[in-house]
């Protein structure tokens, strides 16, 4: 039943990797106001966008919008503290993964991010 749906797109994998790295240099390099916290979210989106692509054949609407609504879930969750109801702050991975803090920014963020992979996506098509 899935396996139409399964393929392999180096072009979405090579972007992956590029915008893992992006985000690790990020996450190592920079303690902004801005950098860290705004575009990280914003290239996060685009990075599992992505991820989901290089494996699977849909849609680039359908598979943009899922990640906004992951993204957005993941948020909701932080806004609910999951993180200490959990008791998994000290699994600073995990904790960094998921998120400690909500923020409607963060949201401004992945609709961004959504933003221009539509548009990105519109224009290569």
């Amino acid at each position: 039943m899935f396996t139409n749906r399964l393929t392999f797109k180096y072009k979405y994998f090579y972007l992956t990797v590029l915008l893992f790295f992006i985000e690790v240099g990020i996450a190592v390099f920079f303690n902004d106001q801005f950098i860290r916290p705004f575009l990280g979210d914003v290239l996060v989106v685009i990075l599992i966008y992505c991820f989901v692509k290089t494996f699977w054949k849909i849609r680039p609407n359908i598979a943009a919008l899922s990640v906004l609504v992951f993204a957005c879930a993941i948020e909701g969750l932080q806004y609910l503290n999951l993180v200490d109801r959990l008791g998994l702050r000290q699994y600073k991975l995990l904790a960094i993964i998921l998120g400690t803090t909500f923020d409607w920014k963060d949201i401004l963020a992945y609709v961004i991010g959504t933003a221009i992979i539509v548009i990105s996506e519109n224009i290569a098509t």
